[in-house]
This record gives C-alpha cells, structure tokens and sequence, in this order.
C-alpha cells in the first residue's frame, strides 16, 4: 500500500488545537486549503516543540542568509477553533523542518507514526516507502502566527504547581516536593516571654 502525502502549497490556515479540557486535552495540527482539511494528532510537547524550531529556524534564516523574515510576535491573530468534525489521518510520530529559499518559506513536514526506525532521509522524500506525512509550504508571516498560537496553546493549560512546577489537577495534585503530603498553612500565634532576669 503506497502511502499518502497531503501537500499544502498555499493553505489558507495552519493551526494547532486542542479537543477536550485541561488535564485531558487531544492536541491536534490541522492544514486547510478552501474545502480541504487535514488533520493530524500529535502531543503537547510536540507542539511545544515545533513552535519553538520554527521561531528558531526564522531566526537563523534572516541572520545567516540576511533574507527578510516576519519578525517573532505573542500576538495570536487567529482565535477560531479548528475545523470540525476533525478526523485525524494519523499520529505524528517524526516531524521535519525546512527552508524552500527559492520559494521564500517554511517548510514543516510530520510524519505517521511507524514502528520501523526512520532515517532522516525520508523527510521531505516522496518516495513509496515511508510513513503517511502531512507536508505544508508556509510564508513567514504564517509561520510565526502558527508558533504564536501554538505557544500560547500549549501553555493555556493546568496551572503549575508553586513548588514542583507539575501541572495542577482539579482532583488533587501528589506533589513530589511534599512527598506527596498536602502541607496545611501553619499559624504563628504571639508568645509572649516572660524574661526572669536576676542578673538586675
């Protein structure tokens, strides 16, 4: 069976989000060209991680090549929920990341999980072997949009805990730095002292 890759040259909308409450979020990547949709799922950290490649690969671009990039922004221009119903194609397993200089853009490419070991030659590869892959051609300026929402996503999550940094649970939380003890305030009262000096 030959394997599928959904190119995007011009998407309309690449964007990551998420499907469920804190805590119990499906995090999903979703390219959208007029009434074409394709979406892939993939985990918290790997959305994390992308985000913070593609400000770093734009970084690098403009500062090595001394091409003209859109610059890092935290604003988040797109606030619209993915497109449903969202029916992955596949969980991303392995994720590329490219520059097209002729073209001026950012090329990110995610790969199906596989159970065979992958060598970096598959990545932006058409040939019949490797793994399904969702492969978008992005401007800059949509680049950094999809790693401005992406970051502001990801950490739109559980708030962290004061002391391990661990995400808080509504049910409770097993903090590590209180052995798992949940530490009640302490009172301090006023003593008072009384000082029986028979030096005087």
């Amino acid at each position: 069976m030959s394997r599928a890759i959904h190119v995007f040259r011009t998407p309309d909308r690449f964007v990551s989000g998420t499907v469920g409450e804190p805590g119990d979020r499906t995090f999903y990547v979703q390219a959208v060209h007029a009434n074409r949709v394709v979406s892939v799922m993939l985990e918290k950290q790997q959305v994390a991680i992308l985000a913070d490649r593609i400000d770093a690969l734009l970084d690098e671009v403009a500062r090595r090549f001394d091409t003209p990039v859109a610059e890092a922004t935290d604003e988040v221009e797109d606030l619209q929920p993915l497109v449903t119903p969202i029916d992955a194609e596949f969980r991303v397993g392995t994720m590329g990341l490219g520059w097209d200089a002729n073209e001026n853009s950012v090329v990110v490419e995610l790969l199906a999980v596989t159970e065979e070991s992958l060598d970096e030659s598959i990545v932006l590869d058409d040939r019949d072997d490797g793994p399904d892959a969702l492969r978008v051609f992005l401007t800059t300026e949509a680049a950094r949009s999809f790693a401005a929402r992406s970051e502001a996503i990801v950490s739109a999550g559980r708030p962290p805990c004061p002391l391990c940094g661990e995400p808080l649970a509504a049910d409770g939380h097993v903090c590590v730095r209180t052995n798992g003890y949940k530490r009640e305030p302490v009172s301090l009262e006023p003593y008072d002292f009384d000082i029986d000096d028979d030096s005087a």
